[in-house]
């Protein structure tokens, strides 16, 4: 087993201990970037590695979900009806697309640009939010017959996204998810939310890529027996360092990966 694959894994894990969300956006550009996999190969095997740590962290919020926390299904059904047909489309899209240097130069500028959306909202998520909750409350029960329809398309937006690049279900979805359901969702039913909806797209996009020959399991096996220890190690440092120093640092690296990325 390749001990860069672990310290990749551990790095990784370490973020996400410690931010909750944004923090598995490192993992495909550390991938590229640091590693030298292929864009494609990177992507497909983070998705399996997404999928796989996601579910255990959605089995655990829906089990240790309390009376005010745990994932809201009916929201989760609504960004599936979108994401999933999304991911598949997308999937379709590049096995029919044959030239590699295509696949690999579209997938490093979409990846770069996420990476600069997760940024932003990595930084401006607390002020997203107040915005978010202003709005709500002034708009009534307007608002609130155009979530369904808003849900599906931001599912559909996060399929094609997670697909191509393997990032985008955790801050961006996020941000989203309480920029629709600001008085719904409180913060452990939002996290819990987005990482329910996330098993689902990850396993499709997941599948997919390795359909198309996108994976590489002896990477896969690394990258979790690093992250497991990173994310326990992280969760325990988490109390210890202030917020306002954790996503501004996130935030700088991910500009600094995002504009990497698109040069």
């Amino acid at each position: 087993m390749d001990p860069y694959n672990m310290i990749a894994g551990f790095g990784v894990g370490l973020l996400v201990g410690m931010t909750g969300v944004g923090g598995g956006s490192l993992m495909a550009p550390i991938l590229i970037l640091l590693l030298g996999v292929a864009p494609i190969t990177a992507v497909g095997t983070d998705l399996w590695f997404a999928a796989i740590t996601k579910s255990v962290g959605g089995f655990i919020h829906h089990r240790h979900r309390g009376s005010d926390g745990g994932p809201d299904f009916q929201i989760v059904g609504r960004l599936c009806i979108g994401s999933l047909p999304a991911a598949a489309f997308t999937l379709w899209l590049l096995a029919r697309t044959d030239t590699h240097a295509v696949k690999s130069g579209l997938i490093l500028h979409t990846l770069g640009v996420v990476l600069l959306l997760t940024a932003i909202a990595t930084l401006l998520r607390p002020r997203l939010q107040r915005a978010a909750l202003r709005f709500r409350e002034r708009s009534g029960t307007r608002f609130h017959r155009l979530q369904p329809p808003l849900t599906v398309l931001a599912g559909a937006v996060l399929g094609v996204m997670v697909t191509l690049t393997s990032v985008g279900a955790g801050a961006l979805g996020a941000v989203i998810l309480f920029a629709l359901y600001p008085l719904r969702l409180n913060t452990r039913k939002l996290v819990a939310t987005d990482i329910v909806h996330a098993v689902p797209l990850t396993l499709v996009a997941g599948l997919g890529h390795l359909s198309l020959g996108n994976f590489d399991g002896p990477l896969l096996g690394g990258l979790l027996a690093g992250s497991i220890p990173g994310i326990i190690a992280g969760s325990l440092f988490a109390s210890r360092v202030s917020d306002q120093v954790l996503r501004p640092t996130l935030a700088a690296v991910l500009v600094l990966t995002g504009t990497r990325l698109l040069a």
